[in-house]
């Protein structure tokens, strides 16, 4: 039963991604920077920042952590295609916004995360 709490926010969570990616890279086409996952894995800090502060000290196994924490979440943010674009960042040369990507994806990301524990 555990797994299908995982499959439903997973698949939840995947959708969630690939429409507001859609959204955002329409929003932000012209810019060097892949800005649209930057701005969708920051937003799933944010917001599971925001569920932990709600939903904790409930267990890490329980139904509903399994279904927003590792099912949404897990799907919703994604550090596979940050890596791909980090990478074509660096094969284009562009060292800057390579070294600006990351720093912007970790520290905007897990600063997210804070603001969403901390911050409610």
């Amino acid at each position: 039963m555990s797994a299908l709490f995982v499959i439903v926010g997973g698949s939840i969570g995947a959708l969630c991604r690939y429409w507001l990616g859609l959204i955002f890279l329409a929003w932000t086409k012209k810019s060097k920077m892949p800005l649209s996952m930057l701005i969708v894995n920051a937003l799933g800090g944010l917001g599971l920042g925001v569920f932990y502060h709600f939903a904790f000290p409930s267990s890490s196994t329980s139904s509903l952590y399994l279904l927003v924490g590792t099912g949404f979440f897990g799907a919703f943010t994604t550090f596979s295609t940050f890596s791909v674009e980090a990478m074509e960042l660096l094969q284009k040369k562009a060292y800057c916004l390579f070294f600006g990507y990351i720093l912007l994806s970790f520290a905007g990301t897990i600063g997210l995360f804070y603001l969403g524990y901390y911050g409610m």
